[in-house]
């Protein structure tokens, strides 16, 4: 099978499309032929072991895992013998959690993993699209426990993870207020932010309003100095942060009766269920930006690492 291939840490070029052995799957695996994949910043992470510390679990010399690709929709190919809740022909999407291996045209995935049927009246790309920030952002918005009525502030509202914890706060119940550049608000309008704050002529900390939930989904908003548009008992939700960030959300949670919530998330088939059936009550859509094929697969990468993607860069298989 085709997949894209790295070797070693380093810039985009380092992805190469190879030939490689296609996987057979164990008893209880089923085998999916991947019919897209996206690049997400975790993908960019990564290939470029930053921060550092990505070594010390993905290689410390050079990668382990030499597929990339945490996100697929695509078509159940064969199924192990064990296997009772799929079958051939079935169209699913998932996360592969930290197998990776979805820069691929193949891959074997335990069907208990975190996938179920794709919803139909999406394509592939789109599918594709919706588990890399729709877990994420689900992840904290559930340990947020976020109320009817509530004030949320999604930062980086346009992103990934940004226009997923948009939706899924809104389906929450929540009042939702997003930050993002000037070229997207009629994006985060269109997803259902109540209100957007464009970030190059207002400042969030400095206009007066107070919030019962901060999520900053790209690690760009000061932490301490963004607690004044964070109410007394108020959650801070980190999802990208780094070891600084992190360090000054636990000393947050210590001190003041806010709490901050970061960290690695976990996620089951059930969160794909869920995320699945708010797709098909109108509740959640997808949002892509560009699509690439495999063949493009490292200037995919270099347009991600830009840093200014509108929701997912989707890659056709």
């Amino acid at each position: 099978m085709k997949a894209a291939v790295y070797l070693q840490y380093g810039q985009p070029a380092v992805l190469k499309v190879k030939e490689v052995a296609e996987p057979a799957p164990k008893d209880n695996e089923i085998l999916i032929r991947i019919r897209s994949t996206a690049v997400n910043s975790g993908d960019v992470r990564l290939r470029k072991a930053d921060p550092f510390a990505v070594r010390f679990i993905f290689g410390l010399i050079k990668p382990k895992i030499n597929i990339l690709g945490s996100v697929f929709s695509g078509d159940v190919e064969s199924v192990g013998k064990e296997v009772k809740k799929f079958k051939v022909g079935d169209q699913v999407f998932g996360h592969t959690d930290m197998r990776f291996g979805a820069y691929a045209e193949y891959v074997c995935l335990p069907e208990a993993g975190s996938l179920a049927v794709k919803p139909p009246d999406i394509t592939h790309a789109e599918a594709a699209s919706i588990p890399f920030g729709g877990v994420t952002a689900l992840h904290f918005i559930k340990k947020a426990a976020i109320k009817p009525g509530q004030k949320v502030l999604v930062v980086g509202a346009s992103g990934a993870v940004g226009s997923a914890a948009v939706q899924l706060a809104k389906s929450f119940g929540a009042i939702v207020t997003g930050v993002c550049s000037t070229a997207n608000i009629a994006l985060v309008q269109s997803i259902g932010a109540d209100k957007v704050i464009d970030y190059t002529k207002e400042n969030f900390i400095k206009n007066g309003e107070t919030y019962d939930v901060i999520f900053d989904a790209v690690n760009t908003m000061p932490v301490f100095s963004s607690l004044n548009a964070l109410n007394k008992s108020g959650i801070m939700i980190l999802s990208a942060a780094g070891m600084q960030e992190m360090l000054q959300g636990l000393w947050i949670s210590i001190t003041s009766s806010r709490r901050v919530l970061t960290g690695v998330i976990s996620h089951t088939a059930a969160d794909i269920i869920f995320l699945k059936e708010l797709i098909e009550a109108g509740k959640y859509k997808p949002v892509i930006d560009k699509t690439y094929p495999l063949a493009q697969i490292a200037e995919a990468h270099a347009y991600v690492e830009r840093g200014h993607k509108k929701g997912n860069v989707s890659i056709i298989i």
